[in-house]
C-alpha cells in the first residue's frame, strides 16, 4: 500500500533576509523555522533542506541496515548513523556521507559493512538522491 506524507514551507521575503517555517502536515511534530542563513551559514537555532535530507537519509538508511540484517539472521542490537549533507551555495548539494556503527552479534566486519553497502544502494532515500555523490563508513561497535 503507497504511502504519501507532507510537508510545507510558508516563505516571507527575500531569499538573504527572508525566512520561512516548515510544517509537517503528516505527522504534526514542531514546525522548525528556516533561512538562507541557515543553510550557507551558521544554523542558530534554524534547520535547513540539508539538514532535513540528512534526517530523512539517516532514518531511512537505517530501517534498511536493520531490515537487511535481521533478514541475515544478524538483527542488530543497536545501529548509530549520521549523514552529513555538503552544500556548496551556487553550486548546489555536493555530496552525502553516511557514517554507521553498529552493535551486531554474530557478524563480522566485513559483513557488516556489506550489509551497509546494500542498504545504502537500496534504501529509498538513497534511490531519489542517486544523482548525489554518497559515500559511507560502516563499522562495528
Amino acid at each position: 500500500m503507497a504511502t504519501t506524507r507532507q510537508a510545507h514551507t510558508v516563505w516571507d521575503g527575500d531569499l538573504i533576509k527572508g525566512s520561512g517555517v516548515v510544517t509537517f502536515d503528516s505527522s504534526g511534530i514542531a514546525d522548525q523555522p528556516v533561512s538562507w542563513a541557515s543553510r550557507a551559514e551558521q544554523a542558530n537555532g534554524k534547520t535547513s533542506p540539508e539538514e532535513l535530507i540528512a534526517a530523512a537519509h539517516s532514518s531511512c538508511f537505517s530501517m534498511a541496515l536493520s531490515n537487511g540484517l535481521t533478514k541475515a539472521g544478524t538483527p542488530p542490537t543497536k545501529l548509530n548513523t549520521q549523514a552529513d549533507v555538503t552544500l556548496v551555495p551556487g553550486t548546489g548539494i555536493t555530496g552525502i556521507h553516511i557514517t554507521v556503527r553498529g552493535e551486531v552479534a554474530g557478524i563480522d566486519e566485513a559483513d557488516f559493512v556489506k550489509a551497509a553497502e546494500d542498504a545504502k544502494a537500496n534504501c529509498p532515500v538513497s534511490q531519489a538522491l542517486a544523482g548525489t555523490s554518497i559515500t559511507l563508513t560502516a563499522s562495528l561497535a
